[in-house]
């Protein structure tokens, strides 16, 4: 018997090992697809998750896998649905499947789960105990599968959980502010949801483990590699005590794209989002845009008029009217225990919403802010040393060859990529 192409036999025993050893074949099967989608889409690929919503892990992958052309596939999907094909629908399955396509590979998707059983992480879906419900109000963008090394019942914990985010660069003010807001949080009973970035976020771990807190770390890449290295110590203790989590597979790198798209899991999977300390075009800015667009709370520390480093600060309070909040009593009245799910559903913003989406847009605050999605997710691809071709940046970067090639363009006419006798490399100005 196979699964997708690969025997049952290597599948079934670390899907169990993962995520339970009462599992049935139907459900590791589903399991299995679901761990595969993971290294195909890139996280909050709608299309991937309208497909799976319509007609199941397991059948969307098959799908893909038989290369099945996107308007049998959209046929299928309406038929569901007891409606009929639309072109757009088609369109939008076209465009997917050449993105998908470079990536098709369940011995792949065998060998993350190996590895996930090496580090000794947990496999968890939709509906799954420690499944941190609120990142189901992200709709088609939300998270296929999640990927968790540490405690099920702190990921659990996010339902009351308040997200603290901020810049790298942060100042002594920024690193107090962010100690005094984790600990004081943490003594009335949250969570601490934050990304393990160096400065404010790595700070807010660090008060809320010296407080005997629970506290979560989305990570954007694979759980296997701990990023930034220099937090390697920090993860670790979390992993002890708290959750460190991801929608990639390991061996999955993080990059720029996948940054911003892991703000959106920070963001959905709190019942708050605090900015402690940003600058102008800080990418903390993003996070607190996807909170924004879900309907929940957001919040914003104020900083010394004449600090850089508070100045998105100022821009939330000011224009996006985030609440002002000094210390943790104000933090918390943001979204006050116990209190239930605002049960707010729905898309994340429109492309160059509210300081930016993710999901259309580059975000604030990263080199090339004029960039699209796709040049982004090309540099992110691209190497300095080594030539790689389009079809291997294609697949790095989850884009279809044609996109590839369009970006590379782009980039070469600003300087910014070149084409060698082996392929392209990026040009570092």
């Amino acid at each position: 018997m196979t699964m997708f192409g690969v025997k049952e036999a290597a599948v079934a025993p670390l899907v169990r090992q993962l995520a339970g050893d009462t599992l049935a074949v139907a459900e590791i099967r589903d399991r299995f697809a679901r761990a595969t989608w993971t290294g195909i889409a890139e996280p909050g690929d709608a299309a991937a998750g309208m497909l799976i919503a319509g007609l199941g892990a397991g059948p969307a992958l098959t799908a893909v896998i038989e290369r099945r052309t996107a308007l049998r596939i959209a046929e299928q999907l309406v038929g569901e649905a007891g409606g009929v094909p639309e072109a757009d629908l088609a369109a939008t399955l076209s465009e997917a499947l050449a993105r998908w396509t470079p990536r098709l590979s369940t011995s792949t998707a065998l060998a993350a789960l190996s590895q996930a059983a090496r580090f000794g992480s947990q496999l968890l879906i939709p509906g799954d105990r420690g499944w941190p419900a609120g990142v189901d109000d992200l709709g088609p963008h939300a998270p296929i599968a999640l990927w968790l090394r540490g405690s099920r019942d702190t990921l659990a914990s996010a339902r009351t959980s308040i997200a603290l985010v901020g810049a790298r660069a942060a100042t002594g003010y920024g690193e107090h502010v962010a100690m005094e807001a984790s600990a004081g949080l943490v003594d009335r009973g949250y969570t601490i949801v934050s990304g393990a970035a160096y400065g404010i976020d790595g700070m807010a771990h660090r008060a809320a483990l010296a407080s005997s807190g629970q506290t979560i770390a989305f990570l954007a890449g694979g759980v296997d590699r701990f990023y930034p290295s220099g937090h390697d110590a920090l993860l670790t203790r979390i992993v002890e005590s708290g959750a460190v989590v991801s929608e990639l597979p390991c061996g999955a790198p993080p990059t720029k794209w996948r940054f911003l798209q892991r703000n959106r899991l920070i963001a959905a999977s709190s019942l708050a989002t605090v900015v402690l300390e940003a600058g102008w075009r800080s990418g903390s800015l993003n996070t607190a845009g996807h909170a924004a667009g879900l309907g929940r709370a957001l919040g914003a520390v104020p900083g010394p008029v004449t600090s850089a480093a508070s100045a998105g600060c100022h821009r939330l309070i000011r224009d996006f009217a985030a609440t002002c909040v000094t210390n943790p009593d104000e933090m918390a009245e943001l979204a006050p225990l116990p209190a239930p799910r605002s049960g707010l559903a729905g898309e994340l913003p429109a492309s160059g919403a509210l300081l930016g989406s993710g999901e259309g847009g580059d975000g604030i605050g990263r080199e090339g802010i004029g960039d699209s999605s796709n040049v982004t997710r090309v540099v992110d691809a691209l190497s300095v040393r080594s030539p790689r071709t389009s079809e291997d940046i294609a697949s790095r970067s989850g884009l279809s060859t044609a996109q590839v090639r369009a970006a590379l363009g782009t980039l070469a006419l600003d300087g910014r990529a070149a084409e060698r006798d082996r392929g392209w490399v990026v040009v570092r100005r």
